[in-house]
């Protein structure tokens, strides 16, 4: 709980101060959007990707994720990444790996381990968009999300 607080802690003080960043890399430099079908899709805005100084090959990555109204994710992976989400805005249904299907709302979160399998994430809301704080620690130059169509 403390480590999740924590990284709370230094997500939002990214997003209050690094939105004017501009030495970004290049793989993070412009919003990206996956499509599902017919249904809207999640937009990835990165505010900060920094090497951590004390764990050599590990990179922090903060993101803002858009989902608007009835907007559907591809189910996808992190790679061996840990992920922590928090939902600024709306309401968000999610399920990892053979878990059970849970809905967040504004101000909860969750973890992802290294490995998951995110293979719902939706915007449970027809008429507003929903908006979360994502935070990665990943391995240096690895991607932040994979796209699994076939699941």
């Amino acid at each position: 709980m403390r480590i999740a607080a924590s990284l709370l802690a230094v997500a939002t003080l990214t997003a209050a101060t690094a939105c004017s960043t501009s030495n970004q890399p290049a793989h993070v430099k412009g919003p990206t959007a996956a499509a599902v079908s017919t249904r809207p899709s999640e937009t990835l805005k990165p505010l900060l990707q920094q090497a951590l100084p004390n764990v050599k090959g590990k990179t922090f990555t903060s993101a803002v994720v858009e989902l608007p109204p009835n907007a559907r994710a591809m189910p996808h992976r992190h790679g061996q990444a840990f992920v922590y989400a928090y939902v600024l805005d709306g309401t968000v249904r999610s399920k990892l790996d053979d878990k059970p299907v849970t809905i967040y709302h504004q101000g909860e979160n969750w973890v992802e381990q290294p490995g998951s399998h995110h293979v719902l994430t939706e915007n449970t809301i027809r008429t507003k968009p929903a908006k979360l704080l994502v935070v990665f620690v990943s391995g240096t130059g690895d991607k932040l999300k994979v796209d699994d169509p076939r699941s």
